[in-house]
């Protein structure tokens, strides 16, 4: 499956570019040891080696797909959508390392300097809470993904691409004075974890850009008084968390785009507004209707 040799390529090529790997547990150590520059690329890129599977074609297995976007655009959400009409897992790097954060892990301290300060958590980091995701889907038969914050590095596309082929990039794209302000608002139960948005957006057109409006996303009774607001969500955080983004995955969305495989899609507002025309855009209008149908 897609997810199975995911994870053994990105072992075999630890293996390849650094030493020979002894145990799961230690492969992303090794091959992002402190005696390489984990930033470089190599000389011979990765895309270019043969796979340790082969590969199989869409017919014979589930959609293998990547969301792209801003902190704070909605990809989670959407994604989300789409893993339960698809029925495949979606694997978000974001909630990985909220729950390393929120363990008592090896990582969890230097998780929380990272992130407190808006900078993005190194490939190394990344890397090892996405295998330990994929080793525990093996398990349970996954097959197929969506990808939700990863890759964000031109390393991290060639690693994915030396290992399956990606069907499509979806890209989502919210104006940054919206997505700063949707930021604000998200607020989590400390309970059950579920994310929240206590925002409401109505920014209207001006001078031919489009207005755009956003309802809140209100928790239920049970969760109103267990709200909490990330310590990252602060603006000056946002926007440096932004800026890094829009620095480092450019080139990435230049990855894709250059393959033919990239869907650029303008949010037009909130769920209600863009999630009939995502569908739309993905050809998936009537598998939602059946859906819907049998709900």
């Amino acid at each position: 499956m897609a997810a199975i040799a995911l994870n053994r390529l990105v072992r075999a090529k630890a293996s390849f570019y650094f030493s020979p790997i002894s145990s799961s547990s230690s492969i992303f150590r090794r091959s992002f040891s402190s005696e390489t520059d984990p930033t470089r690329v190599p000389s011979s890129p990765i895309h270019e080696h043969k796979p340790l599977l082969p590969r199989r074609d869409l017919k014979d297995r589930n959609v293998q797909w990547i969301f792209l976007g801003s902190p704070g655009v909605g990809k989670g959400t959407y994604a989300s959508r789409l893993s339960n009409l698809l029925g495949v897992p979606h694997i978000a790097t974001g909630d990985l390392v909220r729950e390393e954060l929120s363990s008592s892990g090896p990582l969890s301290q230097q998780l929380k300097e990272i992130v407190n300060q808006g900078k993005l958590v190194s490939d190394e980091i990344i890397i090892s809470l996405l295998s330990k995701r994929l080793e525990a889907g093996d398990a349970k038969g996954e097959s197929g993904f969506i990808l939700d914050g990863f890759p964000r590095t031109i390393r991290q596309a060639e690693i994915l691409e030396g290992v399956t082929d990606i069907d499509l990039v979806v890209n989502l794209k919210l104006r940054e004075d919206v997505l700063v302000e949707k930021c604000l608002g998200r607020r989590v139960c400390s309970e059950c974890n579920k994310n929240f948005n206590v925002a409401c957006i109505n920014i209207e057109a001006k001078n031919g850009i489009p207005g755009v409006y956003m309802a809140p996303l209100l928790p239920p009774s049970g969760c109103a008084s267990k709200l909490i607001t990330r310590s990252d969500d602060t603006e000056e955080v946002i926007k440096e968390r932004l800026r890094i983004y829009n620095d480092m995955c450019h080139p990435v969305e230049e990855f894709y785009s250059s393959r033919g495989k990239m869907l650029e899609f303008d949010l037009p507002g909130g769920i209600p507004e863009s999630w009939p025309k995502l569908l739309h855009a993905l050809n998936l209008d009537e598998q939602e209707e059946r859906r819907v149908a049998a709900a």
